[in-house]
């Protein structure tokens, strides 16, 4: 085992970077996500070559990478895309991810006795919130590497879904580690829902008025070099999420608004900054992949319990509590055929999101985190191999691609 030193720390990052470079380029040819493949490269050299194991930088990384990521999606969103969705969008990214947590809850619970698990329903809930959500890195990279349209502005809002929903979802596991610990402090449901609409609120504001701010500082500064813009505008999204944060607001929420804002305003250098952020965004991707596959101890994931429960978890959200959820939330919407319902229902992709919102019980210590954690890393594996590799087909199949 190497150990992450500052001696060998620049080269095994170069050939990390390598070798998931690589790997991407490999997994777009044959029809695979290259996220998965990062992953999976991280796993690979954390078999038997690099030693680590930090809950707390590997919360650090998922976090920075998360704010560009949720940033650069917003930024590429144009509103006039997602008005005709925008309220189908907004349930599935709200009571979409309350409703999948509570069905995939009720199903850990139900059958946790049966592979000899204690696991009281809160435990089952707070496993299911990190999971809840579907992840925006996955999504946006799939959908913008194919070349290929999607009829009814299903596009759209599988963008707008993926790139909103992380703020409920993180909502949910903090509130739930706190009941979990008893470490909330009392208060009951009153206050949790006040928690959620401060968080909302605060968050929305922050993000809109933050987005203001970059948009009108960028136009008036008039700096003598370019490259500096992109700087600038790096510091408004980790501003706007650690803002957002000490004034009770959600983050994650703000830095996805603000990038909207930004995205859909005339900025100078814009043409540069949004070059410069595509490619970043990219690293920040591949480094958030691999330190998480990097993480992970690939021997507790064949532990039978978590081979049986992670199984079960990933096969039920993708077959059962998806679909359940999402026939529920998009009902009120007549305006989208069957075939469209189905397909929203298919591309529920998870990734690094899931997994990094499970680390959080593991800093908590919460009872039983560990493996938490490994299901829904697993579970994480699967939705990549089963669903991420048929985006396009399943597409096809359903008459709803067109070519761009």
């Amino acid at each position: 085992m190497i150990s992450l030193t500052g001696e060998n720390i620049v080269l095994i990052g170069a050939l990390l970077l390598f070798v998931a470079v690589v790997a991407g380029k490999l997994a777009y040819r044959f029809g695979a996500p290259a996220l998965l493949l990062f992953l999976g490269v991280g796993m690979l050299f954390g078999l038997d070559f690099i030693s680590y194991r930090s809950t707390d930088v590997t919360q650090f990384i998922g976090m920075i990478s998360l704010c560009v990521i949720l940033f650069t999606g917003g930024m590429d969103t144009k509103v006039s895309e997602i008005r005709p969705i925008v309220g189908p969008g907004v349930v599935l990214a709200t009571v979409g991810v309350l409703l999948t947590a509570l069905i995939l809850a009720g199903f850990v619970w139900l059958i946790a006795p049966w592979i000899g698990l204690e696991m009281p329903f809160a435990l089952a809930l707070l496993l299911a919130s990190t999971m809840s959500s579907t992840d925006s890195a996955s999504v946006f990279s799939i959908l913008r590497s194919k070349k290929q349209g999607l009829k009814q502005h299903l596009r759209p809002l599988l963008e707008l879904e993926s790139g909103s929903n992380d703020p409920m979802a993180y909502m949910l596991t903090i509130l739930l580690i706190g009941v979990v610990t008893n470490s909330q402090g009392g208060g009951g449901l009153g206050m949790s829902a006040l928690y959620f609409v401060v968080q909302l609120v605060v968050g929305t504001l922050s993000g809109y008025l933050i987005g203001r701010l970059a948009v009108w500082t960028i136009n008036k500064i008039n700096l003598a070099n370019h490259s500096l813009y992109s700087v600038l505008l790096l510091a408004f999204i980790f501003f706007a999420f650690a803002f957002t944060d000490l004034v009770k607001g959600n983050g994650y929420l703000a830095v996805y608004l603000a990038g909207l804002v930004v995205g859909n305003h005339k900025l100078a250098q814009k043409r540069s900054l949004t070059v410069f952020f595509d490619g970043f965004t990219w690293l920040m991707q591949i480094v958030m992949f691999l330190t998480l596959g990097l993480f992970v101890n690939s021997n507790e994931l064949l532990e039978p319990r978590v081979l049986i429960l992670g199984g079960l978890v990933g096969a039920f959200m993708i077959l059962v509590a998806r679909p359940l959820t999402v026939f529920i939330c998009m009902a009120p919407f007549r305006k989208f055929t069957t075939k469209a319902r189905l397909y929203v229902s298919w591309v529920g992709l998870r990734g690094a999101v899931p997994i990094l919102f499970a680390i959080y019980p593991l800093m908590a210590h919460v009872e039983n985190a560990g493996l938490l954690f490994n299901v829904v890393f697993l579970g994480t594996i699967i939705s990549l191999l089963v669903q991420g590799t048929t985006v396009s087909g399943m597409a096809n199949l359903l008459g709803l691609a067109y070519e761009e």
